[in-house]
């Protein structure tokens, strides 16, 4: 049974993680809580309970909802505060979820936002969770996936300034890129998944009127994938090649860098669209959304992402990753 568990890390205390957790939890029924383990601090859930008005118990032993319980030394941080307390705190439920499914008693990881400027103020000096999740596993490299029902979206990079993104888009992290999609497409259902790799300039660079990058860069990692039989198109220009994949055209979009992917995606499933890990020895799942500190503590945070990140999570629980 525990490979069927889901657990689900509460992110960053002061954000509205804990809220989104409690009003998807709110939402199931004992049978489904009963698969949830979550990573993260009784009094800061109970807190978020009240604030959303869900009538839940997250004392020891109380109820179906188990919790790995990381104390606070001292106070638990506010709601909408930039805090390195709760930074350091986010870090270590994070920590804990991997080693538990490293250890196979949780199936899958599914995360609350974290803050990461509060992360990096406490010490632990990651660009996001992908990065942090790379470090803690031992992974070599990892891919962000933004997959929802009409366009998903994988990305050769992701936190870094564009110079450097565009200094990362080389053959060789392209080429492994697409195969993370096409390996990560096949093990959830689709036997021949169709892949079309964005280009980094405008209109694919114009035969090297406004960069050579897509010639020189892309077109070869495109190659490459085809001999290994990987359907795969492009360089095709960014400016259309989302349009196509959202009325069918491919099945996933290779994005260059992190708003190239990023915008599309949020504009056509701000809420419903999930961030997948890729290339990591243990599965994680996320909300794709920030801790909106903004609204913390105020019941307003949307769940339907948490709802989303679950149930993806769940697929994925069910499909064994030695296939990828």
């Amino acid at each position: 049974m525990s490979k069927s568990v889901i657990g689900i890390t509460m992110g960053d205390p002061a954000g509205v993680g804990p809220e989104v957790i409690c009003k998807a939890l709110a939402d199931m029924s004992p049978d489904e809580r009963s698969g949830i383990r979550i990573f993260g601090n009784r009094d800061v859930l109970q807190r978020a309970a009240g604030v959303v008005g869900a009538a839940l118990d997250f004392t020891a032993g109380s109820n179906s909802i188990a919790v790995e319980h990381v104390p606070f030394d001292g106070e638990i941080p506010p709601f909408g505060k930039l805090d390195r307390v709760a930074g350091d705190a986010s870090f270590h439920y994070i920590e804990r979820a991997v080693r538990a499914a490293q250890s196979g008693d949780i199936g899958c990881i599914v995360t609350a936002p974290i803050n990461k400027e509060a992360l990096n103020s406490a010490g632990h000096h990651y660009d996001g969770h992908t990065g942090m999740l790379a470090a803690l596993t031992g992974a070599k490299s990892s891919f962000m996936l933004l997959a929802s029902e009409r366009m998903s979206v994988i990305h050769v990079s992701t936190h870094v300034a564009l110079r450097g993104a565009i200094d990362r888009a080389k053959t060789p992290r392209i080429l492994d890129t697409i195969r993370a999609g096409y390996n990560h497409f096949r093990r959830i259902g689709i036997a021949n998944p169709r892949i079309a790799v964005a280009g980094l300039n405008p209109h694919c660079g114009e035969n090297g009127l406004f960069g050579t990058e897509d010639d020189e860069q892309i077109v070869p990692a495109v190659a490459a994938a085809r001999a290994e039989g990987i359907d795969a198109v492009g360089p095709v220009s960014a400016d259309t090649v989302f349009q196509k994949a959202y009325n069918g055209a491919y099945d996933l979009v290779v994005a260059q860098y992190h708003d190239q992917g990023h915008i599309p995606m949020k504009l056509v499933a701000f809420d419903t669209t999930v961030n997948v890990s890729l290339g990591l020895p243990i599965d994680r799942a996320s909300v794709d959304h920030g801790t909106a500190f903004d609204i913390a503590g105020t019941g307003k945070a949307n769940h339907v992402n948490m709802h989303a990140a679950i149930a993806y999570a769940r697929k994925l629980t069910s499909t064994p990753k030695e296939t990828t």
